[in-house]
């Protein structure tokens, strides 16, 4: 890294943008901030704006922009605020920048990604649905573009750091037999299952290892997080579902595996910090320092796996349905898992009835082939449509 790396973060005021821009800190020589995104919290963006003094903001509404746009220019800065998904995808494929992290959740971080890729960009991929979503169109586009694609999900992470070099060979060419997907099992892998019903928000909310978003945080609690991750999986590494086994390791300090034919297993280890696998892409193939304390194996004592019991996390089982299924499958999902999530977190429905609206909605739709990306979008609005009709029927 000679020259001082233009980064993009698209969802700065997330979880994974603070982590990032805290790396970013750490290393003014290294890197400089050239744009950031915030969605609702504007006040958390301006505070960033200042210290971090990028050339451009982004957010997604005109009154929005004006608010923003007023206060940078009262704090006597020269950032130009953007506007919607236009703006994204212009600081994402912008000719002066040099990486982005695309970590905006959800379908909406689908096109400044693309954006960012055929740019032939460094993509520091955080934002797991650009893949579920559209993952045979979204590789093409990177092969096509020579864009550098680096896994952020501290899972892919570690598989990508665990993998040889000439991986994309493909799994057999280099000797790997499969991969241990590693999930913490969340808040509820002991509870009652005559309990779950009656989960609140909070309580899905509150992860005992990891401080994510709240959309997150409920989706690593019916471990469907962990299934988006699988079928992230195997469009990054070119494996098949089977080769994709989830372990769940509690302490979350094995952050995943890659078993070799010879019976060797490399494990990537590590503090539950997401600024060691951002640390990582940033630097790559070098190595920085990411502020995470080093890891006290004598702490930690012992280290514990299990085999996910599909009967308490059917959303994982689903999962691994529209993995296999492939086509509009994996795109269905997800929708229909942002309207669930979005309808538990407002108390619409409960906790468990967010797998039987996804298992509902998908047992209605066929799955077509996607060979581009307005199909995408199309049965994306279908099984939000879908979601939303039974909504109606079985809503609070």
């Amino acid at each position: 890294m000679s020259k001082v790396q233009q980064v993009t973060v698209l969802g700065a005021t997330g979880s994974i943008g603070l982590s990032t821009l805290d790396v970013i800190a750490r290393h003014p020589e290294l890197f400089k901030v050239f744009a950031l995104s915030g969605f609702t919290r504007l006040d958390e963006l301006l505070k960033l704006c200042v210290r971090h003094q990028p050339r451009y903001a982004v957010v997604p509404t005109f009154e929005a922009a004006g608010r923003l746009q007023a206060a940078l220019i009262g704090a006597g800065l020269g950032t130009r605020v953007l506007l919607g998904e236009d703006g994204l995808c212009e600081v994402a494929a912008h000719p002066e920048v040099d990486a982005v992290m695309a970590a905006i959740v959800g379908a909406a971080g689908l096109r400044p990604t693309l954006a960012a890729v055929e740019a032939g960009k460094k993509v520091l991929l955080a934002n797991k649905e650009a893949l579920v979503m559209s993952g045979a169109l979204f590789m093409e586009a990177v092969r096509r573009s020579g864009a550098l694609l680096l896994p952020i999900d501290s899972e892919h992470n570690a598989i990508f750091q665990c993998l040889p070099g000439d991986f994309s060979r493909g799994l057999g060419a280099v000797g790997v037999r499969r991969i241990l997907l590693t999930a913490s099992g969340g808040p509820f892998r002991q509870t009652p299952l005559e309990q779950l019903q009656a989960v609140t928000p909070e309580q899905a909310c509150a992860h005992p290892v990891w401080s994510m978003g709240r959309k997150i945080s409920v989706d690593s609690a019916t471990m469907m997080n962990k299934g988006l991750e699988l079928i992230e999986a195997c469009w990054l590494f070119d494996a098949r579902p089977d080769q994709v086994e989830v372990v769940i390791h509690p302490q979350s300090v094995v952050h995943s595996l890659v078993d070799y034919v010879d019976g060797s297993v490399l494990a990537q280890l590590g503090n539950p910090d997401m600024r060691t696998p951002i640390a990582n892409a940033l630097a790559w193939p070098a190595r920085i320092d990411s502020g995470v304390e080093p890891l006290d194996l004598f702490r930690i004592g012992q280290l514990n796996f299990e085999a996910p019991d599909e009967q308490r996390f059917p959303c994982l089982r689903l999962a691994r349905q529209a993995a296999e299924a492939g086509g509009s499958a994996p795109a269905l999902l997800n929708a229909v898992n942002e309207v669930a999530v979005a309808a538990f977190l407002d108390r619409r429905i409960g906790y468990l009835d967010i797998a039987s609206m996804i298992e509902s909605v998908l047992n209605q739709e066929p799955v077509v082939p996607v060979n581009e990306l307005e199909t995408v979008f199309a049965m994306d609005a279908r099984a939000r449509t879908l979601a939303a009709h039974w909504l109606e029927r079985n809503g609070r």
